[in-house]
Order: structure tokens, then sequence, then C-alpha cells
């Protein structure tokens, strides 16, 4: 039994049916933590340069949905998580829409579903202009509701004065 104990206590809650963000966002629970406050807002804004292994899923953009799902799990309410996800570099061509990655790939873009799901859970997603215009990604090629900034400095200095702060992972 003990042995049971502890195992249930390290297993990852996202198995649990009332993920924010499906299929995504595996987390541990900590049952130990310091107290996060009810009232406690985020307001983060995550930086992702390096693309996915093509046809991969991107283990970086992968991390707000465990933010997400591990705060809500943990008493915070998903209206008191927004996030912004700006994407530069190699990984501007992991926020083109299916249609258009398959066609440069030859396989299914793993992040589109994420994408979608983190668009509906309060997160803003910024494509540098710059990067996007290198890699060759048109605005109307990205995933419906991404956003194409001037630049990753130009979305990262917005958001920053409007309250975000980066995170440093």
């Amino acid at each position: 039994m003990k042995y049971l104990l502890i195992l249930l206590l390290i297993s990852p809650f996202s198995q649990a049916a009332d993920n924010t963000i499906k299929g995504f966002g595996n987390f541990y629970n900590v049952p130990q933590h310091a107290p996060i406050n009810d009232s406690t807002v985020f307001k983060i804004a995550f930086d992702v340069a390096d693309s996915a292994k093509k046809g991969e899923q991107n283990n970086s953009m992968n991390s707000l949905a465990r933010f997400i799902n591990m705060h809500v799990a943990h008493g915070v309410k998903p209206e008191n998580i927004q996030l912004a996800l700006v994407v530069h570099g190699s990984a501007s061509v992991d926020v083109l829409a299916n249609k258009e990655y398959k066609k440069r790939f030859n396989v299914d873009n793993k992040n589109q579903a994420l994408i979608e799901q983190l668009l509906a859970s309060n997160t803003v997603v910024y494509v540098c202009g710059q990067s996007a215009t290198h890699y060759k990604v048109a605005p109307e090629q990205l995933i419906e509701g991404v956003k194409m900034s001037l630049s990753a400095m130009t979305a990262h200095a917005q958001l920053q004065q409007q309250g975000y702060t980066l995170n440093p992972f």
C-alpha cells in the first residue's frame, strides 16, 4: 500500500480528463509546494527559437500547455493565466498551418492542435516577421490566430509594456 501511495503521488496529473489543454502539457503533482495565492495573475511571455524535428511536436511550445495545465490543476483560475508565445528563428515554420507545413515537409504539423488550444486558452501567439520572411513564411500561411509581428524584439518589448514577464526557460 505504501508503494501505491508513492506511485500515485508522483504520477502525472496530465492523465486527468479535466486538463485545459488536451493531449499536451504533462506535469507532475507536487503535493507540498509553496502556496499560490488565489488572486495570482500570471502574465508571462515564452520565447521559442528552435524548430522541432520535422513532423514532431515542439517541446518548447508544449511548455505553455504544461504551465496552464499544472496551474489550473493546482487552483489557479484559467482566466488568471495570460500567456504569450513569441516564435522566431527556425521555429517560425512550426506555426505554419498544416496544409502549408505538409506541402513543405510532406508530414503533418504536430504543433497545430497545440497552438489552436493555446489560442483558445487566453494565449497570444506572435511570429517574428524577420524570421518568417527569412524562412519564407507568409502571414496567410500561418495557423489561424497566429499574428505576425515586425520582429520578435518588437513583440517582447510590447508585451513587457503590457506587464508580461519573460519566462527564463
